[in-house]
């Protein structure tokens, strides 16, 4: 026997139980099913195969679901279902959250097996994912389904994410695929996996960095909100790790708060993603501890996030030969070695630390020390995310007196006189500085007005 229909809508029995829109409970555009005379006129009912296109299941929030009714059936129809296929389906759950949007779950295609009261169903299913655009293969089995609580209905599974485009997140590039394993309740479902973008980019520099992850997570599947437990990463050849949460924004999207730690990094891995001039301004080890934000909106995600926290740099060197060598210089100077002030001379192991604040495409600097061989430079200032434009000032200390600082005798001897008024705070010298960008983007070095 096969029997078909369309546009089935089945409503609450109370309203109570209806949603505000009284949208309802179930709607079905097209089904077909094929059983048995056996199977459909003697119980339990045993229907073998249901296909279904178009079905639409709107469960309302707690608060208007009614835990009694009116009616009451004098018997529960026992019914078991082979094989449930459904195409272009759609599952959504209200909340009582103020603060939260229904979370609905787009099903492109999904297979139901062995269908039954108080039993879990193995499925087999494709989701649609709209941010980062792709399609989800997911299985294993789900249920049973708990009506009045469908956040504790259990699901178990694993999955592949393939192909999924990050263009379709204003503000980076790159392919990711993803897999991994499930388990838990539909309100706490704990995910282990890992994902892989091989050409992962921001907009603000456009070069491809290879980034890959292992992560461990929590996903409360009512709401969308994702809690990052642990996440061990690599960014080209740097290793970092991060925890944090994705959360849903009502109307806006998905807020992201992420504490990242990267304990021994290359700091050329981090500038290249972020930072447009090629190569990296500088080369050197990383460690940094930050927070970064990215709230929602449809803005391109550089221009958007936020980020603050602590670095230090070591074995620094500055790809820029101009910059290299005029640090070389200064080296020599604050140590009073001015027999070979040219350019080329040997390259100095310099250290930075600091702290800073990124936001709106350009990094602030509320401190900033580097230390050479010979002195200390202690600057403030801002750089933008282009390379192209930044300004910094503050103090220059160094080991060598005034007179000591250069080659000529005669001239030493003139600023002799001087040494006093520049010897401070048990250094040497110590003079205000100013280092500045040209129109070209070139470093301009003087004593701030």
């Amino acid at each position: 026997m096969e029997v078909t229909g369309s546009g089935l809508r089945i409503f609450p029995r109370n309203n109570q139980d209806a949603n505000i829109d009284n949208k309802p409970l179930i709607a079905i555009k097209q089904f077909e099913f094929r059983a048995s005379p056996v199977g459909l006129f003697f119980k339990p009912t045993h229907v073998r195969q249901v296909n279904v296109t178009g079905l639409a299941i709107n469960m309302p929030p707690a608060s208007r679901r009614s835990t009694t009714s009116s009616y009451q059936p004098r018997d529960k129809i026992k019914i078991r279902v082979d094989r449930i296929v459904c195409d272009d389906s759609q599952l959504i759950i209200g909340t009582d959250k103020p603060d939260k949007d229904p979370r609905i779950f787009q099903l492109k295609h999904i297979v139901l097996q062995d269908l039954g009261p108080n039993t879990a169903w193995p499925f087999d299913a494709v989701l649609t994912n709209p941010i980062p655009r792709g399609e989800i293969h997911a299985s294993g089995s789900f249920g049973p389904w708990n009506t009045d609580t469908p956040g504790d209905s259990r699901v178990n599974g694993k999955y592949l994410f393939e192909n999924a485009d990050m263009n379709t997140i204003n503000g980076i590039g790159g392919t990711l695929k993803s897999s991994g394993n499930f388990d838990g309740q539909l309100d706490k479902i704990a995910v282990r996996g890992e994902a892989n973008v091989p050409n992962f980019s921001l907009n603000t520099a456009d070069h491809p960095m290879p980034l890959s992850t292992r992560f461990q997570a929590v996903v409360d599947g009512t709401s969308g909100d994702t809690y990052l437990e642990h996440i061990d990463a690599k960014l080209g050849s740097s290793y970092f790790t991060c925890k944090g949460a994705i959360v849903d924004v009502k109307g806006k999207g998905h807020k992201i708060d992420v504490d990242t730690d990267v304990p021994n990094g290359q700091i050329a891995d981090f500038l290249g993603l972020a930072v447009r001039k090629n190569p990296s301004p500088m080369t050197g080890l990383l460690n940094l501890q930050a927070q970064l934000q990215i709230p929602p909106g449809r803005e391109s995600v550089s221009q958007k996030m936020s980020m603050q926290g602590a670095f230090t740099l070591r074995q620094i060197h500055f790809t820029n030969p101009e910059i290299e060598d005029k640090v070389d210089v200064m080296s020599l100077r604050a140590q009073g070695r001015t027999g070979n002030l040219k350019p080329g001379a040997p390259d100095v192991t310099s250290r930075m630390t600091g702290d800073f604040k990124m936001q709106h495409g350009a990094l602030s600097f509320s401190r900033l020390d580097y230390r050479l061989p010979g002195g200390d430079v202690h600057l403030t200032g801002q750089y933008t995310m282009d390379g192209r434009q930044y300004e910094f000032k503050g103090k220059v200390r160094t080991k060598a007196e005034v007179s000591q600082m250069v080659a000529s005798k005669w001239k030493s001897v003139l600023l002799k006189p001087l040494d006093p008024f520049f010897s401070k705070h048990g250094w040497g010298t110590e003079v205000p500085i100013k280092i500045s960008s040209d129109k070209d983007g070139k470093p301009k070095f003087g004593f701030p007005l």
